[in-house]
């Protein structure tokens, strides 16, 4: 990875063609349709999800329009549905979008501007979690500029290149995800671009529930540990029926054992972090 000297922003070298590209995302990346996680971890995933809708929905009119770039299994979406909202969804690929709620209506496509959403149709763009994934996050935000309606809401979500998770943990910080992450965002930088894209920025949030505390557990275990590195992470994965359990027994019970250990720590971290305003990861509230 180079950063640049100036804003602190990062990005994979050497650049990936888009074959190699493509290859770091098989099937399994999704898991079996609609699920990605062991049973347990996908009913916290989708109750945590659940509880961060009134987020996503406040303030927007009734029956308005929303487009969640990246929609993956349309969790968010399908929650946002049932309060009336019309639905949409983008993705890159169709295994992706496996077990998606039915109501969302998804597009699969290689980039936001190869959609062809109309412009100003939408009252809400997301993009969650997606941006450090694209080769473009520049051209993205200025397609979801054109696509939004004047007033228009964009929430990007992204790891926070510049928390005090990521410079304390360095090389073994869970949120690098190398190379699938090819761009790493410092909160200033984020900033920029989405003032150069030609959005105000109203908000910025530091606490995941859903990211920053795992983030620390993983995180040190990478750093500190004699563990495989984002092994905790390969754990809680969902297998097909019949697949073999990852690593040995030893490895496992360690791995539970540590996740046990550092979650209060995590949470307790997390939270301090929030309220210094560097969380491992941040989403920004931005208006067209």
């Amino acid at each position: 990875m180079v950063v640049c000297t100036e804003c602190g922003l990062g990005r994979l070298y050497p650049e990936l063609g888009p074959d190699r590209l493509r290859a770091l995302y098989p099937d399994e990346y999704y898991g079996e349709p609609g699920r990605k996680f062991q049973p347990l971890i996908e009913g916290l995933v989708r109750a945590v999800g659940e509880r961060h809708i009134s987020f996503l929905s406040r303030e927007l009119p009734a029956g308005a329009r929303i487009l969640d770039v990246g929609c993956g299994r349309g969790v968010t979406l399908g929650a946002l549905a049932e309060q009336g909202f019309k639905v949409h969804g983008l993705e890159i690929s169709a295994e992706a979008a496996r077990g998606a709620d039915p109501r969302v209506e998804i597009r699969i496509a290689e980039n936001l501007k190869s959609a062809e959403y109309r412009a100003a149709s939408f009252d809400q763009v997301i993009i969650w979690h997606v941006l450090e994934h694209l080769n473009d996050p520049v051209g993205t935000l200025r397609e979801a500029h054109r696509i939004l309606k004047p007033g228009g809401r964009l929430i990007v979500a992204v790891p926070n290149f510049s928390s005090l998770q990521a410079r304390y943990t360095g090389a073994a910080w869970f949120h690098l995800d190398l190379p699938r992450h090819i761009y790493h965002f410092p909160l200033p930088a984020l900033r920029r671009l989405l003032i150069l894209s030609g959005f105000q920025v109203r908000s910025e949030h530091h606490f995941s529930l859903r990211q920053n505390p795992f983030g620390w557990i993983q995180s040190l275990m990478n750093r500190f540990g004699p563990l495989p590195r984002n092994g905790l992470y390969v754990l809680l994965h969902r297998r097909p029926p019949g697949a073999p359990l990852p690593y040995d027994a030893r490895t496992r019970r360690w791995l539970r054992f540590w996740l046990i250990v550092t979650a209060p720590f995590a949470l307790g971290a997390a939270l301090i972090t929030a309220a210094l305003r560097s969380g491992a990861t941040v989403h920004v509230v931005a208006i067209r």
